[in-house]
């Protein structure tokens, strides 16, 4: 483990922003959340409650995992015979939540059980008992029924398609409805670039998301995904969260397009994630400190950690980064195992978790922030009371980084900062005043939160709510409408509309009203913007959540472009393009250009009918000698194509144009 004063020394500078302005959401009281499985008999101890309190989780999933689909509530047993210890009955377990003060997610039986037995645990939990357990899911990984080839999810039902999955949550929800109509309930979804994402069984048309999505959409609350990253290194595995923001926005546009109408309206869960490789050690806190804030500021509302103990048989033992032993355990309490410290020993995910907590309570706004080095993530938040937290996780086990940090839309106090710190391997987290709000010494391996107070002269009302809700409508090819709830708290002079551009914020234009139309927008082209409100004096409020929104395409141009996915892996995909001249002249020799919306995806030596060349994402595509010529009115018709790789999520692009021209273009799925 690196220390000492030569490990301390920073041996770089970092750049890193925060903006203020530039909102990402609002934490919610479900945000922080833990796995409890029913074959852990500490469960429900008095220590494990006293844990999980202190490090402020606010939703605990039950019964655990795969067991979910095995669990039978009223006899607490498994279908199968899975072990469930002593103690871990439903009724304990509740107790449990309710002396650490969160709320439930509940994993309704898919597999073995019946949408009856479903409605009987909703009747008994908050009709007989009271306890108020709002968020329902059906079923765990139910895609690792077999039916894509690997097994390991318990699944009685003759057909295991997911048409059949998408249809049996109909019946479960309208039963579970029935009893209580104010419980919300999640579907299981592929997250894009996790398998089977893509995948298009023997007999069925599209693949699991796309099947699912439009059978469950007018009847479901949220989507469950599970996000367990590939690995081949803990410094790959800590490197894989910056793929997520790209794949939760595909699943996002998956479920507003395949969903229907109440599509926007469908949360996101991540109700399992863990770094899964060396979790045990800080490679786990680092991911944890870095996940939870990725994923909340992405959509989700609620992360929770695989899970709070998982035990090992001490065969699995591998030395991290830092020189620590990993035992192999996935949870992030100590299971007591011969290899592991004494049980209950929080391992250095836990501390991460505890950490969270430090940067954004639920209520506090998330903002937009960004590093030039790819080594120290950050995240911050606007504090409830005025105040501005900023998070910092360096990932390399040797090197302490000087991190230089620049506010926009926030002026920060001269006042010394307290400073919170898990080091590496550390067994608390310690707090000192020390550096100052523009510059920060930050240890190898290790996490720094600043809590930073705001300047007299800041520029922002802590009176004026931010406005609420923003929502986009009659979106074009160039334009599109924002509306929003109204602040409260001070009188408004106006409202500003911001785009987000990286940690920069570009002033749309303002409004008097709740409602403001953008025009001149670049076709094809994603927005995210946040509202703002100010005060007479000119101060803004807190900006509001992002609304994000993607500009079509012209419907009457002088060309058409239609893009498909022929197929669709985890590290690859097949793009067929075809070109039309609509116009009144022909066209000979001619130029395609797009780009790709993610850094993850690219061309591959395989193309055919045209060639491709590549700058960064940007892709210009040119003909063959034979099918350089493009007849007048929709004459003909050129098509060609490529082989994709990706690492990540691969977003279809927003926009081509032929030839400078923009085109009007549809997408076959």
């Amino acid at each position: 483990m690196a220390s000492g004063p030569a490990a301390r020394a920073a041996t770089a500078t970092v750049h890193v922003t925060v903006n203020a302005n530039e909102g990402l959401g609002t934490v919610p009281s479900t945000a922080y959340g833990a796995n409890q499985a029913v074959w852990d008999g500490n469960m429900n101890t008095p220590a494990s409650a006293s844990l999980l309190k202190q490090a402020n989780v606010g939703m605990m999933r039950y019964p655990g995992g795969s067991y979910g689909d095995g669990f039978h509530w009223q006899t607490g047993t498994v279908s199968g015979g899975g072990f469930v210890a002593p103690g871990t009955d439903f009724d304990s377990f509740m107790g449990t939540v309710k002396s650490v003060g969160a709320q439930t997610i509940l994993i309704a039986n898919y597999g073995s059980g019946t949408p009856q037995e479903a409605a009987g645990w909703v009747q008994y939990a908050n009709i007989t008992k009271g306890y108020h357990d709002q968020y329902w899911e059906i079923g765990n990984e139910v895609y690792g029924n077999g039916y894509y080839g690997a097994d390991w999810e318990l699944d009685n039902h003759a057909s295991k398609s997911p048409a059949t999955y998408a249809n049996n949550v109909v019946q479960y929800v309208q039963a579970m409805k029935a009893v209580d109509p104010t419980i919300k309930i999640g579907v299981v979804l592929t997250l894009p670039d996790s398998w089977p994402d893509g995948m298009v069984a023997s007999g069925d048309s599209k693949d699991w998301n796309q099947t699912v999505l439009p059978i469950v959409g007018p009847y479901v609350d949220f989507a469950i995904v599970h996000y367990y990253p590939n690995h081949t290194t803990a410094a790959d595995v800590l490197q894989q969260t910056k793929l997520l923001p790209a794949e939760l926005a595909l699943l996002r546009e998956q479920i507003n397009q395949y969903a229907g109408a109440n599509g926007p309206n469908i949360g996101i869960a991540v109700t399992e994630t863990a770094s899964n490789f060396q979790s045990a050690t800080q490679p786990g806190a680092l991911f944890n400190a870095d996940l939870f804030f990725t994923a909340l500021e992405n959509g989700a509302f609620t992360v929770d950690y695989w899970d709070t103990r998982n035990g090992t048989d001490c065969s699995n033992i591998t030395t991290a980064p830092d020189g620590a032993k990993d035992p192999g355990d996935g949870g992030m309490l100590s299971s007591g195992a011969s290899c592991e410290p004494p049980l209950n020993t929080p391992f250095p995910a836990y501390y991460a978790l505890q950490m969270l907590s430090n940067v954004a309570q639920p209520g506090d706004t998330l903002v937009n922030s960004g590093s030039d080095n790819p080594l120290v993530s950050v995240h911050a938040a606007r504090n409830a009371n005025g105040d501005l937290s900023v998070e910092l996780v360096n990932q390399d086990p040797n090197n302490a980084y000087s991190v230089n940090l620049n506010y926009a839309g926030w002026t920060p106090s001269t006042a010394t900062p307290t400073v919170y710190t898990y080091g590496d391997e550390a067994t608390s987290i310690t707090s000192a005043q020390q550096g100052t709000a523009g510059t920060q010494v930050v240890p190898p391996y290790s996490i720094v939160t600043l809590k930073l107070t705001p300047s007299a002269t800041n520029p922002v009302d802590s009176t004026l709510t931010a406005p609420g809700s923003p929502a986009a409508a009659n979106v074009s090819a160039d334009g599109a409408t924002i509306s929003w709830q109204p602040s409260a708290g001070a009188a408004v002079a106006r409202y500003e509309v911001y785009e987000q551009f990286g940690t920069n914020s570009v002033l749309l234009g303002e409004s008097t009203s709740t409602s403001f139309t953008a025009h001149n927008l670049q076709p094809g082209t994603s927005y995210t913007l946040n509202v703002l409100a100010t005060d007479q004096k000119g101060y803004l409020s807190a900006p509001s959540a992002p609304v994000t929104f993607i500009t079509g395409t012209p419907q009457h141009s002088t060309c058409a472009v239609s893009y498909s996915l022929s197929t669709d892996w985890e590290s690859g995909f097949v793009a067929n393009i075809s070109v039309t001249d609509s116009g009144p002249d022909p066209i000979t020799g001619w130029t395609l250009a797009f780009s790709f919306p993610a850094t993850t995806e690219s061309v591959s030596g395989s193309t055919w009918n045209a060639t491709f060349a590549e700058n960064g994402q940007n892709v210009v595509v040119t003909p063959q000698n034979w099918n350089a010529n493009l007849a007048a009115n929709s004459g003909n018709t050129v098509g060609f194509g490529f082989v994709g790789n990706q690492s990540g999520a691969n977003p279809p692009p927003t926009s081509f144009t032929l030839n400078g021209t923009v085109c009007t273009t549809t997408y076959l799925s």
